[in-house]
């Protein structure tokens, strides 16, 4: 099985547990997943109500950018780069998007940079921290 299909399925799996776990919480709410693997897509949504309170939320988005993993937002408590790892993902292939694209080179997961991008980025840092 090549990268991207195993990590498509990965993903699927580890968003239906996050969703299967926050709609067992009892606050009226329903979470879904949503998942788009041609455009390399994936999300947990919260929506419905708790009593006078709508709520529709996406506490995760994950898209697959070539052959790298992108977490564009993370609202869960342990992280799903934690269960990305814990599932067999290298950290270089795993993306904090969330995260501006200068300040990924200080976190121990990819860039999603090229290595001229990383390198341009590196000697702009320490011209202004000199």
């Amino acid at each position: 099985m090549d990268t991207r299909l195993r990590y498509q399925e990965i993903i699927k799996t580890l968003l239906q547990e996050h969703a299967n776990y926050r709609a067992a919480i009892p606050d009226g709410y329903n979470s879904q997943v949503l998942f788009d693997d041609e455009r390399g897509s994936y999300l947990v949504l919260d929506i419905g109500w708790n009593e006078a309170k709508y709520l529709h939320a996406t506490p995760i988005h994950i898209n697959l950018i070539g052959d790298k993993i992108w977490i564009q937002y993370d609202d869960t408590a342990e992280g799903v780069a934690t269960d990305l790892l814990a599932a067999g993902i290298p950290k270089e292939d795993i993306v904090l998007g969330f995260r501006h694209p200068h300040v990924r080179q200080y976190t121990e997961f990819g860039t999603g940079l090229s290595g001229k991008d990383e390198g341009n980025i590196a000697e702009s840092a320490a011209v202004r921290s000199a």
